[in-house]
């Protein structure tokens, strides 16, 4: 590769950032638009994402979004936090938005006549050898907020993918009179990094045929062809709508020096690094920054990092993360008498900046794929009901030291005994991770969602009104109960009840007990609806 297409590649990984992170500010505005009673709990994610968009922009040199940006910034000015937009803001931001909304179309809808419209994620593209099937699937995956576009021949695909790289594709075998797999493999050859391929086949099964597919990027192959819910539920496993949270990383050393080395490599390697070079704060730092990993000099003034290693194991929460010593200590004996009083790797001085990485990463998946066995629930990934209820007493915690509002829903899906008995019980589990991806994707980063037990979940949302939340929950039940569920060749829709109850002060039993009893009155009142625990009557 030569240097020119070397500059070339790192500006398109740049420009990427930028556009990802405008798409981040669009969604963002789409739910504040959606439901401007209950903007108030989006306005400060909406200046979060715009100021970084601002600073990314700034960065790589891409004036027109810095510009559009600050513009967002300037409006929110007279938006007063916590409070709902009027009239007057929605406006200015809307203004100030559009102007990001042009930026971030495809050259394709440049030219077009038709009115600007919105792209907040990469596209998934369907090229489906029945147009029936592609365009439910389109009308499904945009009730999920993913961007979708179907195609009827290679050609159009094609064009397409060389205009605005896609995030994934589901595509048929059959797909152009049987030319699926051909157009998918010269598809490939076009990016330098490959596409994941979602086959679907109801002819084709066999063997060579799922090698085939393979080689050139499929991730999954059914057969038979599966339908819409099931490759919803695929689309969402490999497409990356929400980024992943960089590790942290605390660094204990008394070399002030080493230690802001090792801060300067992990911040260029994406990660969130805290250093302390005072063994005696390491308390504090742990109760302050919750790290993920942890990174210790061995040997330092007044203790040793064995000795700091087993303070931090005798506190439950930490007693699975990630210990890595450091030390120019070579002696293999004693390396692997330090990793037995509570360490997990060793590391030697001078330290490789590569080898730490590649280390941190490797620790870190590890850390995190057994944190998500412990807190999440199998089926949904969401929140386990113990996980919840700490969650919730954290919240609390946290409301009543800064004097903030709180409030805690619970949802139950209607009429779920009879979906199971009459469609069985894998359409009934498609329905429960359907709706968590539903409340995922519409809900707030800052809010915490589990699944309560059965077909219940529970939705702990921070710094919210009441009125706030019941607006949020009760646009999400109308717009799930108008998705479509299929079942075979038969089609249905779903709904559900919610009870909300505002935090009074109270321990978090009681404000469970408060919600559960709003869902219990929502429920008798018809279902389909949402209720507060301080309504007297149905709203």
């Amino acid at each position: 590769m030569t240097d020119e297409s070397q500059k070339e590649k790192l500006r398109q990984h740049f420009a990427r950032r930028v556009t990802n992170q405008a798409r981040i500010v669009l969604d963002t505005w789409q739910k504040i638009r959606t439901a401007p009673e209950a903007g108030a709990m989006f306005r400060d994610d909406l200046e979060a994402a715009a100021d970084k968009l601002v600073r990314y922009a700034a960065r790589f040199e891409m004036q027109a979004y810095f510009d559009a940006g600050q513009k967002i910034l300037t409006t929110l000015e007279s938006w007063v936090a916590g409070e709902a937009p009027g009239p007057a803001a929605i406006e200015a931001v809307g203004v100030a938005v559009a102007t990001l909304e042009q930026n971030t179309q495809r050259r394709a809808d440049r030219r077009s006549s038709e009115p600007p419209r919105m792209y907040r994620k990469t596209p998934v593209y369907i090229a489906l050898a029945s147009v029936e099937l592609a365009t439910r699937l389109v009308r499904q995956l945009e009730f999920f907020g993913f961007r979708a576009e179907a195609f009827e021949n290679p050609q159009a695909l094609m064009e397409a993918c060389a205009l605005h790289k896609p995030e994934t594709i589901v595509m048929d075998v059959q797909f152009g009179d049987g030319a699926g797999l051909a157009t998918v493999e010269t598809l490939q050859e076009r990016h330098d990094t490959p596409v994941p391929i979602i086959f679907v086949s109801e002819e084709d099964g066999s063997i060579e045929t799922r090698l085939r597919a393979s080689r050139c990027g499929g991730e999954e192959f059914f057969y038979p062809a599966v339908d819409p819910g099931q490759l919803i539920e695929k689309i969402e496993t490999y497409t990356h709508n929400h980024a992943i949270e960089p590790y942290r990383v605390l660094v204990l050393d008394d070399s002030r020096a080493q230690a802001k080395f090792m801060e300067t490599v992990l911040n260029k390697a994406g990660m969130k690094a805290h250093i302390i070079t005072d063994p005696m704060q390491i308390i504090v730092a742990l109760e302050d920054f919750n790290p993920e990993i942890i990174i210790l000099d061995m040997y330092m003034p007044g203790c040793t990092g064995m000795e700091i290693a087993r303070v931090i194991r005798q506190q439950d929460r930490f007693h699975s993360v990630p210990i890595i010593y450091l030390s120019a200590e070579d002696d293999v004996q004693k390396q692997l008498h330090a990793m037995s009083l509570g360490g997990d790797d060793f590391l030697t001085k001078p330290i490789d900046p590569k080898h730490l990485i590649a280390t941190i990463h490797n620790r870190g998946r590890r850390a995190r794929s057994l944190l998500a066995l412990m807190i999440l629930d199998s089926l949904t990934g969401l929140f386990n009901h113990t996980h919840t209820l700490y969650l919730l007493e954290q919240e609390i915690l946290r409301a009543r030291q800064k004097n903030q509002m709180l409030c805690f829903a619970m949802i139950d899906v209607d009429y779920f005994k009879k979906v199971n008995d009459t469609f069985g019980h894998p359409i009934g589990d498609r329905i429960l991770r359907s709706l968590s991806m539903f409340l995922k994707q519409r809900l707030r980063k800052t809010d915490h969602i589990g699944r309560y037990g059965g077909e219940e979940f529970a939705v702990i949302m921070p710094d919210t009104r009441e009125s706030d939340a019941r607006a949020v929950l009760n646009d999400i039940r109308e717009r799930f109960a108008e998705l479509t569920q299929s079942a075979g060749d038969r089609e249905f829709h779903v709904t559900f009840s919610c009870g909300v109850a505002r935090w009074q002060g109270e321990p978090a039993s009681a404000l469970c007990e408060r919600a559960d009893q709003a869902l219990y009155r929502a429920k008798n009142s018809g279902r389909n609806c949402v209720i507060g625990a301080e309504d007297p009557t149905v709203a």
